[in-house]
């Protein structure tokens, strides 16, 4: 048995606008939306009533994206954690520009979280968190 690949990461959200937005422009395409509900949604997830709006969006040639809006039960609001907390962390792209890619998601709700650095002569690297704290990195490579 192995695995044939990873298809998405879930990202639950309040405002499924504003991070569908922001993940467009970061790059990624929006495939599709739709509303899923009922029993396999339930047993699948293990919360009754549940009522969930999505999205899909999938980065070029590579993993998708899930964002989730719950109508029932409504999501639950956590404030982020720092970057050593335990659980899900982030999500890494790799962008051509990594100065024009965060100038262009700031419209959208991106904030550094500290600052753009250069790792040896590989990569210029950051971390952004985006709409409703999302944390993703981005990495561009050098040379």
């Amino acid at each position: 048995m192995a695995v044939i690949r990873m298809d998405n990461i879930g990202i639950v959200v309040d405002d499924l606008d504003a991070a569908v937005a922001f993940f467009v422009e970061l790059g990624l395409e929006l495939e599709g939306t739709g509303a899923v509900e009922g029993e396999w949604v339930d047993r699948t997830i293990g919360l009754d009533g549940a009522q969930c709006d999505i999205a899909m969006l999938r980065a070029p040639g590579g993993v998708g994206i899930e964002l989730s809006r719950f109508r029932s039960p409504s999501a639950l609001r956590v404030d982020p954690g720092p970057p050593n907390q335990t659980g899900y962390l982030r999500a890494m792209f790799q962008v051509d520009d990594i100065d024009d890619t965060v100038a262009r998601l700031r419209p959208y709700g991106a904030e550094l979280v500290d600052q753009v650095v250069q790792y040896e002569s590989a990569y210029r690297l950051c971390y952004v968190r985006g709409p409703e704290g999302v944390l993703i990195a981005l990495a561009e490579p050098l040379g």
